[in-house]
């Protein structure tokens, strides 16, 4: 992810709308069709998330295209958190240093840019320039240097494990292109020049664009397919009625029952899998606000809560509750048990959840509301966007759960750019959000817990939107990041889990599924459970694997 990882979620949309979007796309039951028409389908997406799309194709821009990181700009690696597996992409290989202050890529020496030039260190440089000046980030990076042609040199201010990772997995942009752009920040980029296998924007309208084969690209056999469109919808019911009704091939967003929605309608061809592996979802409280400042306190919101009853309900049986690590299924290798099996804070127990605000000075009155310290009523708002449908029944169900124990909470549903707006500056009281997911626990730990991530109210921030932090999380992290050691880091991080269960700094609910959806009908070589190659995301970093593995059927 280059900038925000907002979770725009589950936009919900009329029938009437959703048959307006398969109008104006000019997309009715069936194939789409590229514009020579014969060479097949195209492998058709839906955009839950999205009214209407812009040209923008400028990965450094949170308001980028869709598949602008997935199928135009590419990364030196690609971790899968399906299978836990590093895939080698853009670099072929790569050597960390023995002192853990450097790590070197070497790029592969046949990759071209979709303009015919040749893919060289320089433009890794060059990307990195512009990451640090346009978004920020990589604190420990000193320099970027291009040995040579085909060779990329980091050097750090401090040993940091965890660089590997995060620097392989940023997107790389031509320096050719790039340092020509007099405001990069700003700019569309609406003809992008990538490394991608699909890079050439054809029919670019509000609701629907194509991408056909980039004519350049360093894996020819890998390209199979003739090419993506992508569909624009205000909602995810509009996106399923395009599933239901068979005009999308990838359908990745969240669908209500959808063994009798989608699959049972063509159960030859269509299936679905929802691996725990996404960000874990929490209920985050302003931590800057008197009435959640008190662990105690968030233990007992936490208690007072029916996880069972918000997995089945709230997201159709898709995913499993938290346990007290907060960590989803990305991380089952680092979970440590013995943590798990001490916590009594994430298990559904009203009656324990009472008895602790009762002693931290949240005493229910007669009428059985209860009241904070200073006598004020302990009510508050569960901020949620107004379109994401799954979300806001999770919300209701924390709402509910609350009542039952004279707690007054209010799900306040304005759309999601409101929403985050109010995460961002610190101005809200408590929210349903996503987590960092990272191929290690440590950015997801960071983001939660660490005072490096504490921004004050009012000055916006893309992580920490709680504002907690703790010094002793400071300190196991820099230990974390200092050493490579495998052993050393499972200790740190059962200790991270230790704090992070004492101090409860949100309240964890499930580990987010990765949406996806699809049909064997037009097209073949999906991941699956049994062969986790890829998850089925179409905006994480293994979407290019799916993209480079379908096959058309014949």
């Amino acid at each position: 992810m280059i900038a925000t990882s907002l979770r725009r979620g589950m936009l919900r949309a009329g029938a009437i709308a959703a048959v307006g979007a398969l109008a104006l796309t000019g997309c009715s039951s069936g194939p789409a069709e590229d514009a020579g028409a014969d060479a097949g389908p195209l492998l058709t997406i839906p955009r839950e998330d999205m009214g209407t799309f812009s040209q923008n194709f400028n990965p450094f821009s949170p308001n980028a295209a869709p598949m602008t990181t997935q199928s135009i700009y590419e990364s030196m690696l690609i971790y899968n958190p399906a299978d836990g597996n590093t895939v080698p992409w853009l670099a072929e290989s790569w050597e960390p240093s023995e002192d853990g202050l450097s790590v070197t890529f070497n790029l592969r020496k046949d990759v071209k840019w979709s303009d015919g030039e040749p893919l060289v260190a320089a433009d890794v440089v060059t990307t990195f320039e512009l990451q640090r000046e346009l978004l920020g980030g990589f604190d420990y990076l000193e320099t970027v240097e291009a040995v040579d042609e085909s060779t990329a040199l980091f050097t750090f201010n401090k040993k940091f494990s965890p660089a590997l990772f995060e620097l392989g997995q940023q997107v790389i942009v031509p320096a050719h292109i790039w340092s020509e752009f007099a405001e990069p920040g700003n700019e569309q980029n609406s003809v992008p020049v990538g490394t991608g296998p699909y890079t050439e924007v054809s029919n670019f309208q509000a609701q629907s664009f194509d991408l056909l084969p980039n004519p350049e690209y360093w894996q020819p056999d890998k390209q199979k397919i003739p090419g993506i469109r992508m569909l624009a919808f205000a909602g995810n019911d509009g996106a399923n009625l395009a599933a239901i009704n068979g005009d999308v091939d990838w359908a990745p967003q969240y669908m209500p029952d959808i063994q009798s929605t989608f699959v049972d309608k063509d159960p030859e061809h269509r299936h679905y899998w929802f691996p725990p592996t996404g960000a874990e979802i929490n209920w985050q409280l302003n931590t800057t606000l008197d009435m959640f400042a008190d662990a105690d306190v968030r233990k007992a919101l936490s208690m007072a809560i029916d996880r069972e009853q918000i997995v089945d309900v709230g997201m159709s049986g898709y995913t499993i509750p938290a346990d007290c690590t907060g960590l989803s299924g990305n991380y089952d290798e680092w979970r440590d048990e013995d943590v798990v099996a001490d916590c009594g804070w994430t298990e559904h127990d009203a009656e324990a959840a009472a008895a602790l605000l009762d002693d931290a000075g949240y005493t229910a009155g007669p009428d059985g509301q209860r009241t904070t310290p200073d006598g004020e009523p302990f009510a508050f708002d569960i901020s949620v966007g107004s379109t994401s449908s799954d979300w806001l029944s999770v919300a209701n169900i924390i709402a509910q759960n609350l009542q039952d124990i004279g707690v007054q909470a209010t799900v306040d549903s304005p759309d999601w750019a409101a929403v985050v707006a109010g995460y961002e500056t610190g101005e809200f009281q408590t929210g349903i959000v996503w987590s960092a997911n990272a191929p290690t626990p440590y950015q997801y730990y960071r983001n939660i817990m660490s005072t490096e991530s504490v921004k004050p109210v009012g000055e916006q921030t893309f992580d920490n939107y709680h504002r907690f932090g703790s010094e002793e999380a400071d300190a196991l992290l820099a230990e974390f990041a200092a050493t490579t050691e495998e052993a050393e880091q499972q200790r740190l991080m059962s200790e991270l889990q230790t704090l992070y269960s004492d101090l409860a700094p949100v309240v964890p609910l499930f580990p987010g599924p990765e949406w996806g959806a699809y049909t064997t009908e037009r097209f073949v070589g999906w991941p699956t459970e049994e062969n986790p190659y890829a998850t089925l995301a179409t905006r994480a970093p293994t979407t290019v694997l799916v993209l480079t593995s379908l096959e058309p059927v014949e």
